[in-house]
């Protein structure tokens, strides 16, 4: 059984805050501190560039992929990290294009991160080939599945709304008229049971700064499904992914049926110790009971919120089988309010237009933090203090 209480002392969260911002930054595990010094102390300053062969560093990109597949449920040896998730995002969909050559047409959704969608816009105009980037709202994306479609692209949680799309359901009907799926899971990694093989995804990508907890800009990672190992195209193809790195051929040649064809360039191996002490923390989580307690204390927030602070409208599906682990609001006077919130140490964040967005990550947060949440909220619409001169002038990250 996974104790939560142990997973919050874990980490190194400031007295009196109570972060509801997982979703978008996970906080700094108490583990972080040893681990980039002794990455600074024990290799780096006294093995300098033995230490590619003496501490491993070469593969971490796969044994760190190791560690994260097991959160999706990938089977070893098909999950690297490095890079960033936007250079996996067109990693990914590029290999799936060349999958399909002859279709034209790219469906994603209207509520998909931008960021998915302009590497997306950038690798259609390097191609420039025809191709259609395709954005239906998210609940038509089914209909838009057809023998047209090359690639289907989504974001598995919708960022603002906590929406989540049916992975099984969308694989299955993208396989049979001949489409690829390329998943972004950078809201699921870590905050919902993820199944990649057994869905039979063929393409899952994600970050592991959020519910992960690998940091500022902490390493990407990229699923293949082991059927494709043997022929996707890396597209990108970096030193690191190719067949025999240290031949130097002026020729690229990618490594033969394994995930290595998937990294591009040398990854940032001091971001690889931070991320190590990070998935220490999973280890004995049990990704089921993190759902059930997500779901216990969304459901709790959202009640509470909807029966004390009139004005705010609940902006997320109502069944929790359809959300993700984030719980948003609209209040026409979001960012003031959130600003006020955080001015009281309770930190969420703000999507424009109007949506205050709350992560609900069991490892450190539990009942008492939701009440106390609700409770400043509260405090702040009865007292309009979201009004205050401070609180309206943003910031340059909201």
């Amino acid at each position: 059984m996974t104790d939560f209480s142990k997973t919050r002392g874990m980490f190194d969260i400031p007295d009196g805050m109570i972060y509801l911002n997982g979703n978008s930054l996970g906080p700094m595990p108490k583990a972080a501190p040893e681990a980039i010094n002794r990455f600074l102390n024990d290799e780096w300053k006294t093995e300098l560039i033995k230490g590619w062969n003496t501490c491993n560093w070469f593969m971490q990109t796969n044994s760190l992929g190791d560690r994260v597949g097991r959160l999706i449920g990938a089977a070893p040896g098909t999950t690297v990290v490095g890079d960033t998730l936007s250079i996996k995002v067109f990693q990914a969909v590029a290999a799936g294009l060349a999958l399909v050559p002859d279709r034209k047409v790219i469906l994603s959704d209207n509520g998909n991160f931008p960021t998915d969608l302009y590497m997306v816009e950038g690798l259609m105009k390097l191609k420039d080939d025809g191709y259609d980037l395709r954005l239906p709202d998210p609940e038509d994306v089914m209909a838009g599945i057809t023998d047209e479609v090359a690639v289907v692209m989504l974001t598995e949680v919708d960022y603002r709304t906590g929406r989540k799309h049916d992975m099984k359901a969308i694989i299955d009907k993208a396989h049979a008229v001949g489409a690829i799926v390329v998943w972004d899971l950078a809201h699921s990694a870590g905050a919902i049971p993820v199944d990649v093989a057994g869905c039979d995804a063929d393409f899952a990508i994600g970050c592991t700064y959020k519910y992960l907890n690998g940091g500022p800009g902490a390493p990407a990672f990229i699923y293949v499904a082991p059927r494709l190992l043997e022929t996707v195209e890396p597209v990108l193809s970096g030193w690191y992914g190719h067949a025999a790195p240290f031949a130097f051929d002026t020729d690229y040649r990618p490594m033969p049926g394994k995930i290595e064809r998937m990294r591009i360039g040398t990854p940032s191996v001091a971001a690889f110790s931070l991320l190590s002490a990070a998935l220490d923390v999973w280890d004995g989580v049990d990704m089921d009971e993190l759902r059930a307690r997500s779901v216990e204390l969304s459901e709790l927030f959202i009640a509470e919120v909807e029966r004390r602070c009139p004005g705010v409208r609940f902006a997320g599906p109502r069944a929790a089988s359809e959300r993700g682990s984030h719980v948003s609001f609209r209040f026409e006077h979001g960012y003031p309010c959130m600003q006020a919130l955080i001015a009281r140490d309770v930190i969420g964040d703000f999507r424009a237009p109007d949506i205050m967005r709350f992560g609900i990550t069991p490892l450190f947060i539990g009942e008492a933090d939701i009440m106390a949440a609700v409770d400043a909220l509260e405090d702040i619409l009865t007292n309009e203090t979201w009004k205050e001169a401070r609180f309206q002038n943003r910031a340059a990250v909201t």
